[in-house]
């Protein structure tokens, strides 16, 4: 997909910096079987407290890893910062994921080198500190394999390196622009247990997806498709809710076309 060529550029920064040792506002490698990853920041942290970086994944040929909801089998990335130092919370964000076929089950997820911006809350701006970060993820060739590494890095010990600036703004520069009225999807009529979207896409409708990320108590199954009357609809069907209906910002989703991706929140159903 053409939407994932503004992160290769970053790429080429990841691999010239990967002969060289790791610096201090990055973490080192972490070598797996299916690959190796490691975190990146920018190195400072803006006036409310926020540092970017990118979780930095880079998979061998013939291995995936998943997306923020990886179905009803599979390990989303997750990032435990509880043991650092003047760090409070991390936050992952995602670029637009591809559906996977296993045999067994089908989920979102990755098979090429991607980046997972991150964006840490620092508590104390102005004060030092120390990123540890315990990161577990998934990587499958034809077994998925479970993978926990504890990552360190100090952030203000380079903090304008070039190459860690390009590479999380390479990151931040892939994920999906925000929906909009008539590129994005909206609530239909559906039946119980169901949750229907009327995809509204501004140019030709084949090759587009949506990815619906469970949250809050949801769990969803895999979209079913329909084109009818030049109106692309998308039913995915409710496999666990919660008993009340939450308040936060609603269930997640990520459209894809052949070029480009959006993503919102619907209505919890």
């Amino acid at each position: 997909m053409i939407f994932r060529a503004t992160f290769a550029a970053g790429l080429a920064a990841a691999i010239l910096a990967a002969a060289a040792p790791a610096y201090a506002s990055t973490s080192g490698w972490f070598q797996t079987e299916g690959g190796r990853f490691r975190l990146v920041t920018t190195g400072r942290p803006d006036a409310a407290g926020k540092l970017q970086g990118v979780l930095f994944i880079e998979l061998k040929r013939g291995w995936k890893t998943y997306w923020r909801d990886p179905g009803d089998s599979g390990v989303p990335p997750q990032i435990d910062v509880s043991a650092s130092r003047n760090v409070s919370a991390v936050e992952i964000s995602y670029p637009a994921p591809q559906r996977h076929d296993d045999g067994y089950s089908i989920w979102a997820g990755y098979d090429y080198p991607v980046g997972l911006p991150v964006t840490f809350t620092i508590p104390s701006p102005s004060e030092p500190s120390l990123i540890e970060a315990d990161v577990f993820l998934g990587v499958c060739e034809t077994i998925c394999i479970p993978v926990q590494a504890r990552l360190q890095l100090d952030p203000a010990s380079d903090p304008d390196n070039p190459q860690d600036a390009a590479l999380v703004r390479a990151a931040v520069d892939d994920l999906p622009a925000p929906a909009q009225p008539n590129f994005g999807v909206s609530p239909a009529p559906s039946e119980a247990g169901k949750l229907a979207v009327v995809a509204n896409v501004p140019g030709d409708p084949d090759g587009v997806d949506v990815f619906f990320a469970g949250t809050d108590g949801y769990m969803f199954g895999v979209p079913e498709r329909k084109v009818e009357g030049g109106r692309l609809t998308f039913t995915v069907k409710v496999l666990d809710a919660p008993e009340v209906k939450p308040t936060g910002k609603g269930i997640p989703y990520t459209m894809t076309t052949a070029t480009t991706a959006v993503e919102g929140y619907l209505p919890y159903p």
